[in-house]
């Protein structure tokens, strides 16, 4: 599954959203080619063929579809710089003057569009934690649920990581030993371990592979902890 996200995410697919017909972001967009962004603020009406003229009388809430306009570009807007959860994006939304009942449609079109995906936000970051910042299962779960992710979504994610979590330390062990050959054995594990459990890695997972890492270190020649 290839997913993208930061900026990559939305970049060109930005739809157009009418001022004056109470129609959801998700029935302009068409999928088969990116669609540039057009201003809404059209001059003359009569050259726009989707133009629908409303009565006062006919319940038609212009302010309230100024409100959702503004709030599906800010959304989009955000959308071209950073991946968002359904949370993150919800708040977004509802900076506007808009009901519950907006909000969620908004939200439920962004979804709909492919625009909003939290399974796959998750999986960007697992991806990143592990392959990137070298974290352990505990500090990327923190980080979805502190991006609004589900947990049953955040718990699939995580699930799907092979069981190599001891290998994945010992490899960001290893980066860091050469640090610490000033130090005594005693001080540069505690130290070493204190980094991985902050990592994310349990405790005994954290003390193995220090200690692995540091005695690898010690083994070079011409390398020795005080």
């Amino acid at each position: 599954m290839s997913r993208t996200v930061g900026g990559e995410l939305g970049e060109g697919l930005a739809p157009v959203i009418p001022l004056f017909a109470e129609r959801p972001v998700a029935e302009r967009v068409e999928a088969s080619s990116p669609i540039p962004w057009n201003t809404t603020w059209d001059d003359d009406p009569d050259e726009d063929d989707e133009y629908v003229a409303y009565d006062e009388d006919d319940g038609y809430d212009a302010c309230g579809a100024i409100e959702r306009e503004i709030a599906e570009k800010n959304l989009l807007k955000r959308l071209r710089t950073r991946q968002l959860s359904v949370t993150e994006a919800r708040a977004v939304v509802s900076v506007r003057d808009l009901g519950p009942d907006d909000v969620e449609s908004v939200i439920e079109a962004f979804v709909r569009l492919g625009y909003l995906d939290d399974a796959a936000l998750a999986e960007q970051l697992v991806h990143i934690g592990v392959d990137r910042k070298g974290q352990g299962r505990k500090v990327i779960a923190q980080a979805m649920a502190k991006r609004g992710i589900p947990r049953d979504i955040a718990e699939a994610a995580l699930a799907a990581l092979p069981d190599d979590d001891l290998e994945r330390a010992l490899e960001y062990a290893r980066t860091k030993t050469h640090g610490m050959r000033d130090l005594d054995r005693d001080t540069a594990l505690r130290r070493l371990a204190g980094q991985l459990a902050r990592r994310g890695y349990g405790g005994s997972i954290a003390f193995d592979a220090a200690k692995r890492a540091l005695d690898e270190q010690g083994s070079t020649p011409g390398v020795r902890f005080r």
